[in-house]
């Protein structure tokens, strides 16, 4: 079962060194154990535009969807048997110490 890791954090963060050694390192080990399917960091949340379509009438705006206090800086699709594994996981991921990780389950597929 697929889960997504989205993770956020607030204009005051900034990574350190040791931080992004951290993350390189589970990263590493959770590509090794077969668990990782991707991911990657986000540029800035001021880089996004959103898009939204209602009644046939189109809407684009810069900026992020939400004008929340934290932003998605970054996510990490995983592989796991189930919630609580992937929970355990995101508890293990460098970035629970430094920022926000939700967890959410993927839809299985419908069509390929």
């Amino acid at each position: 079962m697929q889960f997504l890791m989205i993770i956020s954090h607030d204009d005051s963060f900034r990574p350190t060194e040791s931080l992004i050694e951290n993350i390189h390192a589970w990263i590493v080990g959770m590509e090794q154990k077969g668990i990782r399917v991707y991911g990657n960091p986000l540029q800035p949340a001021s880089d996004a535009v959103t898009v939204r379509i209602r009644n046939g009438e189109e809407n684009i705006a810069p900026g992020p969807f939400s004008d929340s206090k934290e932003q998605m800086c970054g996510y990490e699709l995983i592989e796991c048997k189930d919630l609580d594994e992937a929970v355990r996981l995101a508890s293990k991921h460098p970035m629970a110490e430094a920022a926000t990780i939700e967890v959410r389950p993927v839809w299985a597929q419908l069509a390929k």
